[in-house]
């Protein structure tokens, strides 16, 4: 069992090999782990790795795992271990292909590693692997493989763009808070959670009517669209804000240099000035002269720091009532909504308006059962609906208030730097002077 280590969150490398782990957790805040070894224990599921964004060598062998997964966050794996496992599918094996700065694999020891086209089958499917088995794959190997297995790796390489195809059509509407919205998902999930769907489809009458559920499919469509034009718009208003923010950004800081370069050069004329100074007494009031200009040189810095984080702070105020304003899917939703519950008011209303006739005797129930179910039904239904509503717009509502923040944040911490280089500035210059004025 793993336990104890939540607090080690800067460690770098953990050994815990021969220590009789069955399962790996307990992981989870050691967000800086490079180098994990869990050899030689009884693990049978590579699970718990999620957090573990930076690891680069990961050591599995001699445990009892079967399938190689659940590894899709560790993009900087360079070392994997597996040695004297269980893997026995050497498709499984395809699942690395995702990992593209991995650098030597170690399967020996594995069912899969018995198969007669084992080394040639990992030379083409893993072809930037430099290091299989503790041996080394050279380019021979690798281009008589790639040879050997065209047909085959056109066929994955085929289904990888498919993949990220479908993975990048996912992540843009989950970006745009529509996900699952693209087809019929929406009216397929509120069947399926319905516990009087069977029920009710089992009802002449109700059945045909069922067919009116379909127009929430092009309900769902045009809300998605929707939701795609708003994520666009979003994206540009946030870039729009972003190259406002550096030019003024950029803007200060040539401003600033320009003062302080003009400052630099008076001031070393002045220290030169004061060096060739005898009288103690014209000393010290050119060195409080001195004083009073650096006093202004931070005063006018601190007043165009001020300006800016003025201006900045009415560009992210504007930012975020922008934001708001695109954010307006909750009117988008809520008109959809209303169709689609007018829909099922239908369905509801029109079978409750007129007689049931008897139902076989396979259903068992009797008008009023039947009714209930309608009715509870209907409910299931609506609050299915209501619920997809409240998650989007719950989610929408987040990631403005984490964006403003974020942004804010930056900026104050970066402020925060700029007036600390003024002071440092300031001190170094006054240094000068105590060090002239000491003579």
């Amino acid at each position: 069992m793993i336990d104890h280590l939540w607090e080690f969150t800067s460690l770098a490398r953990l050994d815990l090999n021969n220590n009789i782990i069955e399962k790996i957790k307990g992981l989870d805040r050691l967000i800086s782990l490079t180098w994990l070894n869990l050899s030689f224990n009884r693990i049978e599921k590579i699970e718990g790795l999620v957090s573990l964004r930076k690891l680069q060598v990961l050591n599995l062998s001699n445990n009892r795992i079967s399938v190689i997964e659940n590894m899709d966050t560790l993009e900087k794996l360079t070392h994997f271990l597996i040695a004297n496992n269980l893997v026995g599918q050497l498709d499984n094996v395809l699942y690395l292909r995702k990992f593209k700065n991995l650098f030597t694999v170690n399967l020996r020891g594995n069912p899969v590693s018995e198969e007669d086209d084992y080394k040639s089958s990992i030379a083409a499917y893993l072809p930037n692997l430099v290091c299989l088995d503790y041996r080394l794959l050279d380019e021979k190997t690798k281009n008589e493989a790639s040879i050997k297995h065209r047909h085959v790796l056109d066929e994955v390489k085929q289904a990888d763009e498919v993949k990220q195809t479908q993975e990048a059509e996912v992540k843009l509407h989950t970006d745009a808070f529509v996900e699952l919205l693209n087809g019929s998902h929406l009216f397929q999930s509120m069947l399926k959670d319905d516990p009087e769907a069977e029920t009710l489809h089992r009802v002449p009458e109700v059945a045909p009517l069922l067919q009116t559920y379909p127009q929430m499919v092009e309900l769902c469509t045009q809300l998605l669209e929707t939701g795609l034009a708003e994520h666009k718009r979003r994206e540009t208003e946030v870039n729009s804000f972003s190259s406002g923010q550096n030019e003024a950004v950029t803007r200060y800081q040539r401003e600033a240099l320009q003062i302080l370069a003009q400052f630099e050069q008076q001031h070393k004329g002045r220290i030169v000035e004061l060096q060739q100074l005898s009288k103690k007494d014209l000393v010290m009031v050119k060195i409080n002269h001195c004083k009073e200009e650096i006093n202004q040189l931070c005063n006018s810095l601190l007043a165009q720091e001020h300006h800016l984080i003025s201006q900045l702070e009415d560009s992210i105020k504007k930012l975020d009532i922008n934001i708001s304003d695109m954010i307006d899917l909750e009117n988008e939703y809520h008109e959809k909504v209303q169709v689609i519950a007018a829909t099922l008011e239908y369905v509801a209303k029109d079978n409750q308006d007129e007689d049931m006739p008897d139902l076989d005797e396979m259903l068992l129930v009797d008008k009023d059962t039947v009714m209930d179910a309608l009715d509870n039904s209907h409910k299931n239904h609506l609050w299915k609906i209501k619920d997809r509503e409240t998650q989007l717009i719950t989610r929408a509502d987040a990631w403005k208030v984490a964006l403003v923040k974020g942004i804010h944040d930056k900026e104050v911490k970066q402020s925060t730097t700029r007036i600390s280089d003024i002071y440092r500035h300031a001190d170094h210059y006054l240094e000068q002077l105590e060090g002239l004025s000491v003579k």
